[in-house]
């Protein structure tokens, strides 16, 4: 009889617990998966002591290891993000490690208790050039692309609202600009291969509904993607399954079949007429107008830079992808071998521009795995002015890593489309997260440069930043990557406005500059 008893108690108990994982908002895990969620949970409060004689250390762990992901949780949940009793690297014997050399002395430094963090572009986007709508960027880190489709609509409505909170940017990934997408963010309309939501039935690029889609919406700029770090040199598939008639509704494709986007561009062939495109977009839409792609070969990339150097075309922006990149599904060897990694392809695709002078007329922006304070700080000594987050940003909004992006069976219903899986996702309380990742992100910059003396990331030079060794050498990023003197550092009269706007106090972010 008291088993009966002991087991009914333990049976409502549970029933209890279920019930409440089902109507709490704060867990996407423990709503889709009531009662058996809760071991995650215990399993990572545990995890230090197994992980000490069972498992993996801290360091260990891929594409993010678990301080990484610990750090990302914690400051999107405004927790404790420090790390106590020294760090988990083996900085003895690691080899490509990078430390920042901080300064005893510092001019004058932003003020780092303002809650918002406010960390514009040292950089106009679209004014050296003279585009109509230029303007300065808010926010140095934004949301990078990633489509509905490939994540779900609660996903992208989160992201947004948390990029509109953070006074951030949303890109709006090659699939087209969704309802999703319309929660207050300010966006970057990606224009991919397939030109979703701007094309003709047969799948050419169609102007008028491009300029559509940019006045019916708070576009920002165009960004035309040739290829991307996880696929690059590779069109994309979405599977019939997942094309539902409101995908099908918003990338102009029909519902329920397959839908492969072609590996290359058909609305341009070459650097040349690709030019003519940008500054055709430009011209109608007023818009600053940039290209996004990973690093191959360099070609390319010489004949841009030599074309522009004529200053009668060119973009406004570059958006490098590293290899690393991983938002979008693609076969192993795409994964881990086409294209360079960060670092090598931007600093390749810096060099060819800084040979020829250009460099204070693009604004660079850096992708792949950059969300992290420490590869954002080498990004920007490297020359890059803005950094696009992806899978951290996943990460602030409850992304476990569980790394079924491509199965349709994300278990937070982040990167799916199920319908019980994606009740998971509480937007309004997942935009919060977003938005103080995104703001703490910036935060941990300003310390990062006031550690060097410098007011802003921007400012942080190669030879504030070298590459361990282990404990027998060290090079500076100059000497790693091949830089000159001055390479990857703002002109003077840039360096002097952005600290200017800084120390004084930025009252003219974000909005259209002439």
């Amino acid at each position: 009889m008291r088993a009966r008893s002991i087991g009914a108690a333990a049976a409502t108990a549970l029933a209890l617990v279920a019930a409440r994982d089902l109507v709490q908002k704060k867990h996407a895990l423990l709503r889709n998966f009531p009662v058996i969620g809760h071991a995650r949970y215990l399993l990572e409060t545990i995890g230090p002591e197994l992980r000490q004689y069972v498992v993996t250390s801290n360091e260990e762990e891929r594409p993010f290891s678990r301080d990484q992901r610990t750090w990302i949780y914690a400051s999107a949940k405004e927790e404790n993000n420090y790390f106590g009793f020294g760090t988990d690297v083996d900085v003895e014997h690691v080899q490509g490690h990078a430390y920042v050399k901080q300064r005893t002395f510092a001019g004058t430094l932003p003020d780092l208790h303002d809650p918002q963090a406010p960390l514009p572009s040292a950089k106009v986007l679209g004014g050296p050039r003279g585009r109509a709508k230029a303007f300065r960027p808010a926010s140095v880190v934004n949301i990078s692309a990633m489509s509905f489709g490939s994540l779900s609509g609660a996903a992208i409505t989160a992201l947004n609202k948390g990029a509109a909170l953070a006074g951030a940017m949303q890109n709006t990934g090659e699939g087209g600009l969704s309802p999703y997408h319309r929660n207050g963010g300010d966006l970057i309309l990606q224009i991919g291969t397939s030109y979703f939501g701007c094309r003709n039935e047969d799948g050419t690029f169609s102007l008028d509904k491009l300029k559509d889609v940019v006045a019916s919406a708070p576009v920002k700029a165009i960004e035309i993607k040739l290829s991307q770090g996880a696929k690059p040199g590779l069109g994309g598939m979405l599977p019939g399954a997942k094309v539902t008639p409101e995908i099908a509704g918003i990338r102009g494709i029909p519902a329920g079949k397959d839908c492969a986007s072609p590996s290359r561009h058909t609305a341009f062939h070459d650097v040349d007429s690709m030019l003519d495109f940008v500054e055709l977009l430009a011209a109608e839409t007023g818009l600053p107008v940039g290209i996004k792609s990973a690093v191959g070969e360099m070609s390319f990339w010489q004949e841009l830079a030599t074309l522009m150097a004529r200053g009668d075309r060119g973009v406004d922006f570059v958006t490098i992808d590293g290899g690393e990149g991983g938002t979008g599904a693609a076969p192993l060897i795409f994964t881990d071998s086409v294209s360079l990694p960060f670092r090598m392809g931007f600093s390749r695709v810096y060099s060819t521009f800084a040979e020829r002078g250009l460099t204070d007329d693009i604004t660079f922006i850096g992708s792949g795995k950059l969300g992290l304070p420490e590869n954002a700080a080498v990004a920007f000594a490297l020359g890059v002015d803005m950094i696009n987050v992806a899978r951290e940003a996943m990460l602030s909004i409850g992304c476990i890593q569980a790394q079924k992006c491509h199965t349709d069976k994300c278990p937070t219903g982040i990167a799916t489309q199920d319908p019980w899986l994606v009740r998971g996702i509480d937007a309004p309380s997942k935009a919060t997260r977003a938005a103080v990742y995104l703001r703490t992100l910036r935060k941990e910059l300003l310390k990062v440069s006031g550690a060097v003396g410098v007011a802003h990331p921007a400012l942080i030079t190669t030879t504030d930043i070298e590459i361990m060794n282990g404990d027998y050498d060290a090079r500076t990023l100059a000497s790693v990557y091949g830089y000159k003197d001055g390479w990857g550092e703002l002109g003077p009269e840039l360096a002097q406005e952005i600290t200017a706007l800084l120390t004084t106090g930025p009252n003219t972010l974000q909005k259209p500059v002439g």
